[in-house]
């Protein structure tokens, strides 16, 4: 394997820890704001609704599950963005120029999911608060739709010219085949999260996590296994049917095991839907990087768009010394935050108090 190999391996290696590992925090970021909203996941009519200060404990459970790791599961995405950069700086320099309008707004979109993340509990404020739960919905959904419309175009291709400049415009990239691929990392995203929050919770959180995940699973399986199966026979190569394939039992399994209440196993083949994805979606690009629609010949490879070898060589070095680093602090972090959260876990806001004028 050559260096120019090794780093489109390394890269897609990178996407997947992205969103094995964004990809939770999405999908609680987009449950998050519905939990203890006056029942709104329960159908017993004859159970009160939660009163609001229970309701917001459930709404805090639930974004503590992803409180201590959030942050860090992003470092997956600059470090991938960095390297992108230094190896393959024309995939870089045509991807960021030809989609600037899409990235642009998933760049938005994480700063207001940030910024609702970390000032949400600064206030003691009902109105507050829901402003930043819309926020962090904001900022999970729009994202998630937006990647897979990204990847849908990189794998389809778009008009690029022979200066390596994408002629395409934003409109041009929501095709049929792009905005399946946007839906599909959406609901995958939003049955991952649910399936994580059944993982990381106890109590009436744990009970509607479970039937959440349960209505998202059918979906999920529908959507995706149409997107995966038009990427293989569209895009696809021989050896590629085998994470389509994968990819199908795994959402298989999660229908079954999130209706049997088993959360474990359920996150763990969630987890290999979304490598499974990933590796169809990179499988079937590669060695292009970015296909052009226009003529074949002005499309990017991973030689005609790649660094020296010398660049290569000391990108090299530098990740088998720090990569090794980046993984056991991150694992160490999940370690340490390993259990449960329920709402007898949650004091009472200490956030500053807000009056109204009447």
């Amino acid at each position: 394997m050559g260096l120019q190999e090794f780093w489109f391996l390394a890269i897609a290696v990178l996407f997947i820890g992205y969103f094995v590992l964004e990809g939770f925090d999405f999908g609680v970021g987009m449950l998050m704001p519905i939990f203890g909203r006056e029942g709104s996941l329960r159908n017993d009519p004859s159970k009160p609704h939660a009163d609001q200060e229970m309701g917001e404990k459930r709404r805090r459970a639930v974004l503590n599950t992803i409180g201590p790791v959030w942050d860090g599961n992003e470092v997956w995405l600059i470090t991938a963005g960095g390297a992108l950069f230094a190896a393959f700086p024309e995939w870089y320099a045509t991807l960021f120029s030809g989609f600037y309008l899409p990235l642009l707004l998933i760049l938005v979109a994480l700063i207001l999911r940030i910024c609702a993340i970390e000032y949400r509990g600064k206030i003691d404020d009902p109105v507050w608060r829901r402003r930043c739960d819309l926020g962090i919905g904001i900022g999970s959904w729009v994202p998630s739709v937006l990647w897979g419309v990204a990847f849908a175009n990189i794998i389809s291709g778009v008009a690029i010219d022979e200066n390596k400049k994408v002629t395409a415009g934003f409109f041009d990239l929501l095709s049929p085949y792009a905005l399946l691929g946007g839906a599909t990392m959406a609901l995958v995203f939003a049955l991952h999260g649910a399936v994580f929050i059944a993982l990381k919770t106890a109590g009436d959180v744990h009970e509607d996590a479970v039937k959440m995940a349960v209505r998202l699973s059918i979906p999920a399986v529908v959507v995706g296994g149409g997107f995966a199966l038009w990427t293989q026979l569209a895009y696809g190569k021989s050896w590629t049917w085998i994470m389509v394939a994968i990819a199908a039992v795994s959402l298989i399994a999660v229908v079954v095991l999130t209706a049997r209440v088993r959360e474990g196993w359920a996150f763990v083949f969630t987890t290999v839907a979304v490598v499974a994805v990933v590796v169809l979606l990179f499988g079937s690009l590669f060695p292009n990087v970015m296909p052009s629609t226009t003529d074949p010949a002005f499309g990017l490879t991973i030689f005609n768009a790649s660094s020296s070898p010398y660049t290569l060589k000391v990108m090299t070095w530098a990740a088998a010394f720090m990569a090794p680093v980046v993984i056991g602090y991150q694992a160490w972090t999940y370690w340490v935050f390993r259990k449960r959260i329920s709402t007898a876990h949650i004091p009472d806001s200490i956030g500053l108090s807000v009056s109204r004028p009447r």
